[in-house]
């Protein structure tokens, strides 16, 4: 039996970058008096241009949380929320028109691809561009390129239910970077995948974020494909940490 660790390369660094997502002191409350909940306190995260950071923690413990407020989706109750260098939400004032600024910069994938069943893949990917107001012709050109980029240019003209679901996701991600996003926040992407089409699809965000320098956020259970990312943060009950130290994956 032997064995051999995966480590990150110590040359790693991002001290020297700008923050794609720069999140201070986020706090989320739900209701008041005897039926408050804190679902969040006091989070923060740096996450700099091409970087995958990985967020842990067991269920409950306020991850999605988290990704949603830095989403744009549920502001914090206070806290602030800087992406690319734009101060977007402070606490839950919005300082930017928050659904047109969610489609230019941030690009999202679930543990569903949320496909549409009647679109091909790559239509699935054109009306992310379609929607900002890009021309067919640019839109189709692009789905083209990025699937090709993520391994799936082949399966274009195919609908959802003819792809497996790591093809499903590939294309997901795609429609996610559609519109050159400099955040990509993913919740949980590999839950219904197996362990070898799971680590695919995390290699798949080092990637994008290494060459395409996007900030990444994967929400996960999954320790298998850890070495994978940049930096890790764990959530327990509302409360963020981030690990001091490099990723090692032992393998027998």
């Amino acid at each position: 039996m032997t064995s051999h660790d995966t480590t990150l390369d110590d040359s790693t660094s991002f001290d020297d970058k700008p923050f794609a997502i720069d999140a201070v002191g986020l706090t989320k409350i739900y209701g008041s008096g005897n039926t408050e909940v804190v679902a969040m306190r006091d989070a923060s995260m740096q996450v700099a241009q091409g970087e995958v950071v990985a967020l842990l923690g067991p269920s409950g413990s306020g991850k999605s949380t988290f990704l949603t407020a830095v989403g744009l989706i549920n502001p914090p109750t206070s806290g602030r929320v800087t992406i690319k260098d734009k101060l977007v939400l402070d606490g839950e004032s919005a300082h930017a028109n928050l659904r047109a600024f969610r489609r230019q910069h941030i690009g999202f994938i679930f543990q569903k691809s949320n496909l549409i069943p009647f679109l091909s893949a790559a239509e699935n990917v054109q009306i992310a561009m379609q929607l900002n107001g890009k021309f067919l012709g640019f839109a189709r050109r692009r789905a083209i390129e990025l699937m090709d980029y993520l391994g799936v240019a082949d399966r274009a003209d195919n609908l959802p239910s003819m792809l497996s679901g790591g093809q499903q996701q590939r294309v997901a991600v795609a429609r996610a970077l559609a519109n050159h996003p400099s955040v990509l926040l993913a919740d949980e992407p590999t839950a219904a995948l197996d362990g070898q089409r799971g680590r695919q699809v995390m290699e798949l965000f080092a990637k994008v974020a290494h060459e395409q320098g996007a900030g990444v956020i994967v929400v996960t259970h999954d320790q298998r494909a850890l070495d994978v990312f940049d930096t890790i943060y764990e959530m327990e009950d509302g409360l963020m940490h981030k690990q001091p130290h490099k990723v090692q994956q032992t393998t027998h």
